[in-house]
């Protein structure tokens, strides 16, 4: 698995380093609120990935990952 400064991928993905850091935290502080405020509907018009900082490919070549999050692109060196 080629490794990345500013992306990791556990076997799910490529996601941003740093926004998996402060998502964490959110995550932390949001699980301190009662389960009524946490839970919405079930089902959303709406849907959302469950990584919000899962990368995407700039070109299809698939040389460049980018954070959809924070916009923050880097080079994947394939040698």
């Amino acid at each position: 698995m080629t490794e990345l400064n500013d992306f990791i991928n556990d076997g799910t993905g490529w996601r941003c380093r740093h926004c998996e850091r402060e998502l964490a935290v959110e995550a932390e502080l949001e699980s301190s609120h009662s389960r009524f405020f946490r839970e919405g509907e079930a089902e959303s018009k709406f849907p959302q990935l469950s990584s919000p900082a899962m990368a995407k490919w700039l070109d299809a070549a698939r040389e460049t990952l980018i954070c959809p999050r924070c916009g923050l692109t880097e080079k994947v060196d394939k040698h």
